[in-house]
């Protein structure tokens, strides 16, 4: 499955604020075309009975004058200049679970018999991701589609963050939005054809909206060392939240994310 392919590179700020600007900001303020290192991630998962993942992971990113790659995302500059760029990129998407992984009473109390559901693969996105930045900070527009046909859905996520400098340590807070179509919702929140045909409660929501909020930080180490992390909250809303698929009484989901790299 691919999200085991996936944790090759990784970049702090990705999964927390992978593909928002935050990370761009970040990744912007080194020098260096070369960072590798390590990272964890801890994430409250919204499904019924996972409670926390956690997750380490190899942390690795590039700046080339065409080339990129910043974390879970990375591609090409079609366009790039001072101020604005136009990027060609692919994305990893990592909303998939194990059945295995999720709690069979939590979603027995949810009307649901875990052994007739199906496990949901993790995905791969490919777009186009434009962005403005200056001294108001950074804006960034993206649009991705599902290339493994995964969930066969696709997004459209709007993000603006602003970088702060208390000496050597940069701070970046952040807000966004995501619209994520229906087929990507249905698969991911939703319960799918062939399990409805077993006898699974119906429940295919359609679209939504995913409000995010996050602050990303960086600090030196000394000449080549850093120190970086994440925190991110997604609310979620209601057509997420009422899925038998999710623990009762969740709102949103946060992540937070801690890594050390070294710069070439």
């Amino acid at each position: 499955m691919l999200k085991y392919i996936a944790t090759v590179p990784f970049l702090i700020p990705a999964l927390a604020f992978a593909q928002t600007s935050s990370s761009d900001l970040l990744a912007k303020a080194d020098d260096d075309r070369w960072t590798l290192g390590l990272a964890a991630s801890m994430s409250d998962s919204p499904y019924a009975g996972e409670d926390t993942r956690v997750r380490p992971f190899p942390l690795l990113t590039f700046d080339g004058d065409r080339v990129f790659w910043r974390g879970l995302s990375g591609g090409v500059h079609a366009i790039k200049g001072d101020t604005f760029s136009l990027d060609v990129i692919v994305a990893g998407r990592f909303d998939g679970f194990d059945i295995e992984d999720l709690g069979r009473q939590e979603l027995a109390r949810n009307g649901i018999d875990a052994s007739l559901l199906d496990d949901r693969d993790d995905g791969l996105d490919a777009g186009l991701a434009t962005s403005w930045s200056g001294r108001a900070g950074e804006f960034k527009l993206r649009a991705l589609v599902d290339v493994t046909d995964a969930s066969g859905g696709y997004e459209v996520a709007a993000d603006y963050a602003y970088a702060l400098h208390w000496g050597r340590t940069t701070v970046v807070p952040g807000i966004g939005v995501r619209w994520m179509s229906d087929d990507l919702v249905n698969y991911y929140y939703g319960t799918l054809d062939e399990e409805i045909a077993r006898g699974v409660p119906f429940y295919q929501p359609g679209s939504a909206v995913v409000p995010q909020v996050s602050i990303g930080f960086s600090r030196p180490l000394g000449e080549k060392w850093k120190l970086q992390g994440s925190l991110d909250y997604k609310f979620l809303p209601n057509e997420i939240t009422e899925s038998p698929l999710i623990e009762p009484d969740t709102d949103g989901s946060a992540r937070l994310m801690i890594g050390i790299s070294r710069s070439f």
